[in-house]
């Protein structure tokens, strides 16, 4: 047999070792965590190298996950939010240091430091001193008009100041999208971010096939079950009878609304590896794509719906963002440098957690690592 030959077929018989050692120890994470579902995307040299669905899509009806199924991904969703922005900051429409008040349309000042201008950027770095005490779901919560408790959404520290992650934060955002874009939230998402990147999803749970939507599992620890949470599926139909561009956006969810599937969210990964570009197709410049991915704080790891993660894999630096929420567990994180990424999407377990990330997502990206890119 000849020498290519001979190294042909080792590689090929490596690779599929590294499947099955992945798939083995990935079932046995799920088994240890009481898992339902779990899809995973590997990126290596910014192409998808290995997508999978493990367990159950309906655990109810015993109808197993796929790999065009698409969950609700939670905060991963902010990230989408932050792109759009950046593509109208490139076209002249808005700025990051803009003063948000003017961009929302009703004061937005931290009564503490009323002559403290919130910025734009401040909102999508979470170090506005706005927070979700109040609530997040609509507008009204934190306009003085509103709310005779507007006070209240507001932390003790200056703006720009300090972080805290706040969800109200990214609904605004969604609103000023709105605004300076004059197309609806989520229509314009579709149609300049998914589009372009050949990415089937979306916010409006109303113009998706609901078939492929994955059911979510909390879990109840007092009776350590997991029950559906089918109301991350609630229909908006109602909601928008009577929709108010630049207000009614929280419906949406630009927090955490978007549905998407494991595979179809690492093309939307690669491009931020790629500096924007995906391809071909160049969503932001190379500086919008840079400056989401650095921290704001110089002693902190959050941009602009970009962290950083440290100590996720060892002794990798590595960009991205994780989610939260009706039970699902996602995390999204990639190396720009050399070229890597994981997805890993779970829509239930019993939730372990360990210096801030759920035990599922931490093994899985970890077992997948190091079979597949190390």
């Amino acid at each position: 047999m000849s020498l290519s030959l001979i190294i042909l077929f080792s590689t090929y018989g490596n690779a599929q070792l590294n499947v099955t050692n992945a798939e083995t120890e990935i079932q046995g994470i799920m088994k240890d965590l009481d898992a339902v579902g779990l899809s995973v995307a590997v990126v290596k040299k910014g192409k998808i190298i290995y997508t999978h669905s493990f367990g159950l899509k309906d655990k109810e009806n015993n109808i197993p996950l796929s790999d065009s199924d698409i969950f609700r991904i939670a905060s991963i969703s902010k990230s989408f939010s932050a792109t759009a922005i950046m593509q109208l900051v490139e076209a002249g429409k808005l700025s990051l240091n803009d003063d948000i008040s003017k961009l929302i349309g009703f004061k937005i000042r931290n009564p503490k430091y009323p002559e403290t201008v919130i910025t734009l950027k401040m909102l999508m770095s979470h170090t506005s001193s706005i927070n979700d005490s109040q609530g997040y779901f609509n507008l009204d919560k934190i306009n003085p008009e509103k709310n005779i408790n507007w006070e209240k959404c507001y932390n003790d520290y200056e703006p720009g100041k300090g972080y805290r992650y706040c969800n109200l934060n990214y609904n605004l955002t969604g609103a000023v999208i709105e605004k300076y874009s004059g197309e609806r939230f989520d229509n314009y998402v579709v149609r300049n971010i998914l589009r372009p990147l050949d990415i089937y999803g979306g916010y409006c749970i109303d113009s998706l096939d609901a078939k492929r939507f994955v059911t979510l599992y909390e879990y109840d620890t007092l009776k350590k079950t997991l029950i559906a949470s089918p109301a991350a599926y609630d229909s908006r139909a109602e909601d928008l009878k009577t929709y108010k561009m630049g207000y009614s956006t929280p419906i949406f969810s630009p927090t955490g609304g978007l549905k998407i599937s494991a595979t179809d969210l690492a093309k939307d990964m690669i491009m931020h590896m790629n500096y924007g570009k995906s391809n071909r197709v160049r969503i932001i410049s190379k500086n919008s794509a840079k400056l989401m991915q650095t921290p704001v704080l110089a002693s902190g790891k959050y941009g602009l719906a970009i962290t950083t993660a440290d100590d996720l894999i060892p002794g990798k630096s590595l960009k991205g963002h994780t989610g939260s929420a009706y039970g699902l567990f996602s995390a999204m994180f990639f190396d720009p440098k050399e070229k890597f990424g994981i997805v890993v999407i779970n829509n239930g377990c019993n939730p372990k957690y360990r210096d801030g990330i759920q035990d599922i997502l931490r093994l899985s990206i970890n077992s997948l690592y190091n079979n597949f890119i190390k």
